[in-house]
């Protein structure tokens, strides 16, 4: 499972001069993010790789983590994630944008947008209600459920609430283009997440 963490810094277009066709993309800053530590089956019970990210001041961290990563001599970093599954990668190495294709599918997770309390409109897609001969059901949910049977709610009604802000991931996407000098891919549509929010780029083996 290859795997990096990374940086949304916005979207752009990507013009291909031979077809004309125009390709809307999400600039990536992804890595370089040093391998922290392996899990694996025999000791962990699962496999996977930890990977840090965001190289930050030793004053920034806590000693606990300062440990974790001076046990590995890994440099101080802001962000640990862990990408789970089989791998080939060993301590002490570096995952870059070189370990990705142009043309390679890959899935984007992230924390998305959040937009506050929204009602069921806006949050569930519901369709409003009449508007003619002095009708008050405009923008209101309707029915959630009987009165004497089950004389409660079910769990799980869309309902009005929180809007966003929850961990989203966005597949079938697709490597477009990489600059490892700079350290950006270049991700064919959009990822989730506002500019500068962290996201976790994974091969989508689907």
């Amino acid at each position: 499972m290859k795997g990096i963490i990374g940086r949304k810094l916005g979207m752009t277009q990507v013009f291909d001069q031979e077809t004309g066709k125009l390709t809307p993309v999400t600039v990536i800053q992804a890595g370089p993010c040093p391998v922290v530590a392996v899990r694996t089956q025999d000791a962990d019970g699962y496999d996977a790789v930890q990977l840090a990210f965001d190289a930050v001041a030793e004053g920034r961290l806590t000693k606990p983590r300062l440990g974790h990563l001076k046990k590995h001599d890994v440099a101080p970093h802001k962000k640990l994630v862990e990408i789970r599954g089989p791998h080939e990668l060993a301590p002490g190495e570096t995952v870059t944008v070189e370990a990705f294709e142009p043309g390679e599918k890959v899935k984007v997770s992230g924390v998305s947008i959040g937009k506050g309390f929204q009602g069921t409109i806006k949050r569930h897609r519901f369709h409003r209600g009449p508007v003619s001969h002095g009708s008050h059901n405009v923008r209101k949910p309707g029915s959630i459920g009987a009165s004497a049977t089950p004389s409660r709610v079910f769990k799980g009604m869309k309902m009005a609430g929180q809007m966003g802000a929850k961990r989203v991931t966005q597949v079938g996407l697709e490597v477009v283009d990489r600059d490892p000098e700079q350290n950006l891919l270049l991700v064919k549509g959009a990822v989730p997440g506002h500019k500068n929010a962290l996201v976790v780029v994974r091969e989508d083996k689907r």
